[in-house]
């Protein structure tokens, strides 16, 4: 069984094709996929690029041109909830599209002819993204005291389980962030793929997991210095948790 790592952006992915053994490249639908095999699993690397139509047709391509088994996407996200702090780890339950409003033929949110407005993360592919990050956020050596002090991350790294809507514009302003909050009041995070790639993988019926870290708050008080959180925080996250979570899957 072969697993497609989907990430937006360069820096999300930092590092993951270096355990690739018998890595090779292949090129298709203008995206570069990085094959080869971690820990004895077949493993398709891949960058999404930013945006639910950049997301579908990358998940689309992983699936129909690589046939992997399931897709996990792993990246960054704006906290909306007001329990999720900078630092944080969420690993989404279900996925929403917060900017779809096809009403007042369909209600909105409700992806139309769907019957729906939520696709639901696959459960066991979820349990095994749970177990993998519980480990990471407990290892002091992935995100050491320095750099946690350096990026005012104060307290124990924490895990939440929920909602993460998924829209084409990057939420950075403390009246947007509120109006999310206010119209899904369950959102634990808020980005630019994972629906997308989740009603991709339901119309194939391919297994998806998406476990974001969350690097601001989605408001005015967004960190200064966001590449230099991927570098040194949310991409060493990265790799230690699919390091941990590909011996827990199903050859």
């Amino acid at each position: 069984m072969s697993t497609g790592i989907l990430s937006a952006m360069a820096q999300e992915q930092a590092g993951l094709a270096a355990h690739l053994d018998g890595m090779r490249v292949e090129r298709y639908a203008g995206r570069e996929f990085q094959v080869g095999r971690w820990h004895g699993r077949e493993v398709v690397l891949a960058l999404s690029r930013i945006g639910k139509v950049a997301a579908a047709t990358t998940a689309a391509a992983l699936i129909e041109r690589f046939g992997v088994s399931r897709i996990v996407f792993t990246g960054v996200a704006g906290g909306l909830h007001p329990d999720v702090r900078v630092g944080d780890t969420v690993i989404g339950t279900e996925f929403v599209q917060h900017d779809m409003d096809a009403s007042p033929i369909f209600p909105r949110y409700e992806v139309p002819l769907y019957g729906r407005s939520r696709f639901l993360a696959d459960a066991e592919l979820s349990r095994c993204l749970a177990q993998a990050a519980q480990g990471v956020v407990q290892d002091e050596s992935v995100i050491d005291a320095a750099t946690r002090a350096r990026f005012g991350l104060g307290g124990p790294m924490r895990i939440h389980h929920g909602l993460i809507a998924s829209g084409d514009r990057f939420v950075s302003r403390s009246e947007e962030a509120a109006a999310l909050r206010a119209a899904l009041p369950d959102a634990m995070a808020v980005e630019m793929e994972a629906a997308a790639v989740a009603q991709v993988c339901h119309d194939h019926g391919v297994p998806f997991a998406a476990v974001r870290n969350i690097s601001d708050r989605a408001d005015d008080q967004a960190h200064v210095d966001f590449d230099a959180y991927l570098h040194e925080v949310a991409g060493r996250q990265a790799r230690a948790l699919i390091a941990a979570l590909l011996p827990l899957l199903p050859a």
